[in-house]
């Protein structure tokens, strides 16, 4: 069992998202733990980028702050090695295909496994273009992670055959964001991918809530947060992470209930 599938083992998973770097690195590390503290069983972290083409305006704001402080893919690296001297939960990176070409694939994906990232997700990343990406995370031991969207219809049981990891449920069509109601028909998505693969999957895009994180996850495996996080961030910067941190636990309370 690969340690991302750990970290869904007996329970509903909780999956907060942050962007490196908004405001500053530091500011990342210290909401990073804080989300652990809290229960947080897998952390999603975004690597800034100039045309984040998936988010909403809220995430495109982090990117933008975070870019514009500076932050560098080798500074993400570098965080996650300091990271890593406490951090053991699960941490999978959420980026673009363009950021990994960029630094170069195969030192890319190995310095992944070498800094201690379990999994990549690329949203950018067509299923019938990830042989460009699965040789080389094969060979370092990184879980390229699926994502299935409303739109995946007949591809559904496609992409379950081949996922690893988990698979990454996006609930609604569109950019990330949080929204007051989640119409797509989440159970019968689920469903297919629980005919096809036992590997775990976890709803994103739009929730928010305690109500909806709990509503998601009891439907699937586990819920994905970020849109309602970077807002703490961008409200209150510096001073965010003990505020993050007690709202991943509300969300992580949420979550233990259904257990």
């Amino acid at each position: 069992m690969s340690k991302i599938r750990e970290a869904f083992d007996g329970h509903k998973a909780f999956i907060p998202f942050i962007t490196c770097g908004d405001p500053d690195l530091s500011t990342t590390a210290a909401a990073v733990r804080a989300m652990v503290a809290a229960g947080a069983d897998l952390i999603e972290l975004g690597i800034p980028f100039s045309d984040p083409t998936a988010e909403g305006p809220v995430i495109q704001g982090a990117n933008l702050r975070a870019l514009s402080a500076g932050v560098t893919t080798d500074q993400v690296f570098d965080l996650v090695r300091e990271l890593r001297k406490d951090v053991t939960i699960p941490m999978v990176f959420m980026t673009y295909a363009n950021v990994v070409f960029s630094y170069d694939a195969d030192r890319f994906i190995r310095t992944c496994s070498e800094v201690g990232i379990d999994g990549l997700i690329l949203p950018d990343l067509p299923f019938e273009e990830k042989e460009e990406f699965q040789p080389i995370c094969k060979k370092y031991g990184v879980d390229l992670i699926s994502l299935i969207a409303p739109t995946s219809a007949n591809r559904i049981a496609m992409i379950a055959k081949e996922a690893e990891g988990f698979i990454y449920v996006v609930s609604s069509l569109g950019v990330t964001g949080t929204r007051s109601e989640i119409k797509t028909d989440i159970a019968s998505i689920v469903k297919v991918i629980r005919e096809n693969t036992d590997v775990p999957c976890a709803v994103g895009f739009g929730i928010s809530t305690p109500e909806q994180a709990a509503k998601m996850a009891g439907i699937s495996d586990g819920a994905i947060v970020g849109s309602a996080i970077i807002k703490i961030l961008a409200q209150y910067g510096k001073e965010a992470p003990e505020r993050i941190g007690e709202y991943v636990k509300q969300m992580k309370d949420a979550l233990i209930a259904l257990d």
